[in-house]
C-alpha cells in the first residue's frame, strides 16, 4: 500500500509474545486432528462417507482466476480437511486455519468460485482534483464540465444533473487538454500497476462518444506525464508534453499519425518542475513551458526544439510561475508566486509589462474571456477582472476561506465562470452576483465511511478533519461538519439518528443527527480509533483501536449515553475489522498482523475455540479475513493487498477494495481461495473502503491517497 498523508493504517505494532497468550490464531497453527471417525464428516457426490486417506485436499497450482492485479510472490496453496471442516489458508507465510459452516456439504477447494450474475456501473464520482493539479477545468459545447479525479475523467452536465465518466486510464489522471475542436481531448497519466498500459500514457478520445482514439507514448515517458497540450494555430495537428523525468523531457507528437501517434522530437527541459505547457494560439512554431523558476519559449524548427528563456531584466525573477494565458492580440500573460502579473510581448522573450501585486500571493490562473478582458485567481481566494490594456476594471470577488484558494478559472456559459478549488470544490458563478459550489469533496485521505440503515444517505471522513452526509440520490452534500482532529471511521446507530465519528486520535465522537451537534465524545487507549461498529439492536458499540484493543460500550437513551463494559485484550497487532454476530453475543476481528480472533461481547474475553464459532450468523461481513470471504484475496497476496469488504444486506453478493485501485464484486459466499469477481477501476490509489446502500441498489468506495468517493449502480 502506497504511504499515507496520515497515520499509516498497515504498520504493524509491536507484537506481543506468542507463549504469553492462548489465542485462535495459536489453535490455527496446530495439526489437524486425524480421526476414523470425523466430527463433521464430508460426503462425496455418491453420498459415502470420505475415508481417512482424504483428509487434506489443497487447491490446484493454475493461474489465478479472479482477474486481481495482485502482488505475485511464491506462497502456499490453501487446503482443506475433510474431517474437521477446517480450510488451512496462509498470509504472509502464516497459517490460518478457517472452519466452514457446518451446513455445507461436498465441498471441494479446487473449484472456481462463480462470477457474479450482477454488473457494477459507475454512477457518480464526488469529488475535484484541486489540490495539486492544474489546467484541469473546462466547459465544453455540450454543455458539459470536463475535469478528472482519480483515473476518471468525468464529464458533468450541471442543469442536467448527470454525468459520463470516461474510464480508459489505469492509474491518476494527472493533466488534460482540449482539442480546437472542443471534441476531442488528450488526458495523460502517472505510471500505474495495470501489466500492459501501466506505463505512463496519453489518452485521446472523443468526449461525446467516449471512445479511444489513440494511446501515444506507452514506453516515452518516465513516472508520469506532467502535462499535455494541443496545437491551436494549425487546427490541433500536434501535441506536446512534458514528463515527470529527473530531467522532465519535452515531447513534440503528430497524434494524428499512425495508430499510436508519431514522435517528432524530444529535449530535456529543466531539472527542476515543470508545471504546464501551451502551444501559441497564434504562431504555429512556438511552444511556452513554465514552471520553478523559469519560463521557457520554444521554437520548433525542422523537427528540433529551441529554447529562449525568459528573461526578467529588472524586474525579481520569481521562485515559481505557476500560470500562463495568451491575450488575443498574442501577447504571453504569465502569473507567479510573487503575486506579480508580467505580459511577454508577442514574439519576445522579455518582460514587456509588469503588475506587481496583482494579488496577495500566488497568481495560479489566468483566464481569457471571450471579450478580451481576463480574470485572474490566486492564493488570496480573490478573483480580480482585468482589462484588454491590463488596468484592473474595479470588479473582484473573494470567495468563502473552506472553499480553499483558487485553483483554476475557466469560462462557462454567457458571463459565468468555473472556479477549481484547492479544496478540491468547483465553484459556479459570476462577478455580479456570487460563487455556489457545485462539486465538493475531501481533501486529504479518505478512510471513513458508513452507510444510513434506512434512508440513502451516506457519510464519508477523513484525515481533513471534515464529515460529510452526502444525498446518494442527488449525489449532492447535505451538510458537513468540521472537527478539530482527523476522522478515520464511522458508524450509523441502527435507529439512524445517531453517528459515531472515531478520529485520528483516541477520541471517538457522538453526534445527533437531528441537531448536528456533538453529544459526547469519549477517549480509549492511546492510538486512532480504527473500526466502529454498532451492535444490530444497538444496545452496544465495539471500537477497534491502533492500541490493539477492543473497547466495548453499553448504548442506551437512544444512542446518547455510553457505559464502557470492558476491552478485548488479545489481538498481537491494531484491530482492523470487526463484526458483530446477529444476536449480538459475539464478535469476530481481524488485525494488522492477519489474526482472526472472536470475542464475547458481554465479558470482553476471547473464545479460543474458532470451530465453535463456525455456525455463527454475522450481522455484517467487513473481516477479510474468514471462510467465507477467502476468495477475495488474490493468489499470492502479501496481506496488505485488500484493505475492505463488506456484503450485501441480502447476503447475495460481497464487494472488495484493495491497494491496486480496483473494486471487485464477488458472490457471496466467497469461499474457494479461486474465485470469479468482477474487477472494477476507477480509483487510483488504494482503495480503503466499500459500503453498500441500504437497498443494496448502490454501492459506495472510498479512495485513500486519490481522495475520490465512487458510486456504483448494481445492476442485476
Amino acid at each position: 500500500m502506497r504511504n499515507s498523508t496520515g497515520p499509516s493504517r498497515r504498520s504493524n505494532a509491536p507484537m506481543k509474545s506468542e507463549a504469553s497468550r492462548r489465542t485462535a490464531s495459536t489453535e490455527m497453527l496446530s495439526s489437524p486432528k486425524v480421526t476414523s471417525t470425523p466430527r463433521n464428516p464430508r460426503h462425496s457426490s455418491s453420498g459415502t462417507p470420505t475415508g481417512p486417506s482424504k483428509k487434506w485436499s489443497t487447491s490446484s497450482n493454475s493461474m489465478n482466476e479472479n482477474g486481481h492485479n495482485g502482488h505475485m510472490t511464491s506462497h502456499r496453496e490453501p487446503s482443506y480437511n475433510t474431517d474437521d471442516g477446517s480450510m488451512r489458508f496462509y498470509m504472509r507465510g502464516r497459517s490460518l486455519n478457517f472452519y466452514s459452516p457446518s451446513n455445507i456439504q461436498d465441498y471441494e477447494i479446487s473449484n472456481i468460485g462463480d462470477a457474479p450474475s450482477e454488473k457494477l456501473k459507475l454512477d457518480w464520482v464526488y469529488g475535484y482534483r484541486g489540490r495539486d493539479a492544474r489546467c484541469n477545468l473546462y466547459l465544453l459545447p455540450t454543455g458539459e464540465m470536463v475535469y478528472f479525479m482519480a483515473a476518471v475523467v468525468i464529464l458533468y452536465n450541471v442543469e442536467e444533473q448527470m454525468q459520463r465518466h470516461y474510464l480508459g486510464h489505469t492509474d491518476d489522471v494527472k493533466c488534460l487538454a482540449v482539442h480546437p475542436d472542443k471534441i476531442t481531448i488528450a488526458t495523460g497519466q502517472v505510471a500505474g500497476h495495470d501489466k500492459r498500459e501501466g506505463k505512463p500514457h496519453i489518452r485521446i478520445w472523443n468526449s461525446v462518444s467516449l471512445t479511444t482514439l489513440k494511446i501515444i507514448g506507452l514506453g516515452d515517458f518516465d513516472r508520469a506525464v506532467a502535462c499535455v497540450a494541443f496545437s491551436k494555430a494549425d487546427g490541433g495537428q500536434y501535441l506536446s508534453a512534458v514528463d515527470e523525468a529527473n530531467e522532465h523531457v519535452i515531447s513534440l507528437w503528430d497524434w494524428q499519425k499512425s495508430d499510436k501517434g508519431q514522435k517528432i522530437t524530444e529535449t530535456k527541459s529543466s531539472t527542476e518542475a515543470v508545471l504546464g505547457c501551451e502551444f501559441h494560439p497564434c504562431e504555429k512554431n512556438i511552444v511556452v513551458t513554465y514552471g520553478k523558476g523559469q519560463i521557457s519559449f520554444w521554437n520548433i524548427d525542422g523537427g528540433t526544439l529551441t529554447r529562449k528563456m525568459g528573461i526578467y531584466e529588472r524586474h525579481e525573477k520569481p521562485k515559481f510561475v505557476t500560470c500562463i494565458a495568451f491575450a488575443e492580440n498574442g501577447d504571453v500573460l504569465s502569473g507567479d508566486s510573487n503575486g506579480n502579473l508580467f505580459v511577454w510581448g508577442r514574439g519576445n522573450n522579455k518582460v514587456t509589462l509588469a503588475v506587481t501585486s496583482a494579488h496577495e500571493g500566488g497568481i495560479f490562473s489566468i483566464c481569457i474571456m471571450k471579450d478580451g478582458t481576463f480574470v485572474t485567481g490566486g492564493k488570496d481566494k480573490k478573483i480580480v477582472e482585468w482589462t484588454s490594456s491590463y488596468k484592473r476594471s474595479g470588479r473582484e470577488y473573494e470567495i468563502a476561506e473552506h472553499f480553499g484558494s483558487i485553483r483554476m478559472l475557466s469560462q462557462g456559459r454567457g458571463s459565468a465562470l468555473l472556479v477549481g478549488t484547492t479544496k478540491n470544490c468547483i465553484l459556479q458563478g459570476s462577478l455580479d452576483l456570487e460563487f455556489s459550489p457545485i462539486v465538493q469533496g475531501h481533501m486529504e485521505e479518505l478512510w471513513g465511511l458508513a452507510t444510513h440503515p434506512s434512508q440513502h444517505q451516506f457519510v464519508t471522513c477523513g484525515y481533513d478533519k471534515q464529515l460529510y452526509m452526502w444525498d446518494s440520490l442527488t449525489h449532492s452534500l447535505v451538510w458537513s461538519k468540521e472537527f478539530p482532529d482527523g476522522c478515520h471511521s464511522a458508524g450509523f446507530h441502527p435507529d439512524g439518528n445517531i453517528l459515531v465519528v472515531g478520529m485520528t486520535t483516541p477520541k471517538w465522537s457522538v453526534i445527533d443527527l437531528s441537531t448536528r451537534d456533538i453529544v459526547v465524545t469519549h477517549t480509549d487507549g492511546n492510538e486512532q480509533i480504527e473500526v466502529v461498529t454498532f451492535s444490530p439492536d444497538g444496545t452496544h458499540i465495539a471500537l477497534g483501536s491502533r492500541d490493539n484493543f477492543i473497547y466495548i460500550y453499553a448504548v442506551s437513551e437512544g444512542g446518547r449515553k455510553y457505559n464502557r463494559v470492558g476491552r478485548c485484550s488479545g489481538h498481537s497487532s491494531f484491530v482492523t475489522h470487526v463484526d458483530w454476530s446477529s444476536d449480538g453475543q459475539y464478535l469476530q476481528s481481524n488485525s494488522g498482523d492477519y489474526e482472526v480472533l472472536f470475542w464475547c461481547a458481554t465479558s470482553c474475553k476471547q473464545i479460543t475455540s474458532a470451530l465453535s464459532m463456525r455456525d455463527v450468523a454475522w450481522a455484517t461481513h467487513s473481516c477479510t479475513l474468514a471462510f467465507n470471504v477467502c476468495g477475495i484475496w488474490p493468489e499470492g497476496a502479501d496481506g496488505t493487498d485488500v484493505n475492505a469488504c463488506a456484503r450485501s444486506n441480502n447476503n447475495n453478493l460481497l464487494a472488495s477494495a484493495d491497494d491496486f485501485g480496483k473494486v471487485t464484486l464477488f458472490r457471496y459466499p466467497c469461499c474457494q481461495p479461486k474465485s470469479t469477481g468482477l474487477i472494477c477501476g476507477g480509483h487510483s490509489s488504494h482503495v480503503t473502503n466499500v459500503k453498500f446502500m441500504n437497498d443494496d441498489t448502490r454501492l459506495l468506495s472510498t479512495g485513500g491517497k486519490d481522495m475520490s468517493i465512487m458510486q456504483w449502480e448494481v445492476i442485476e
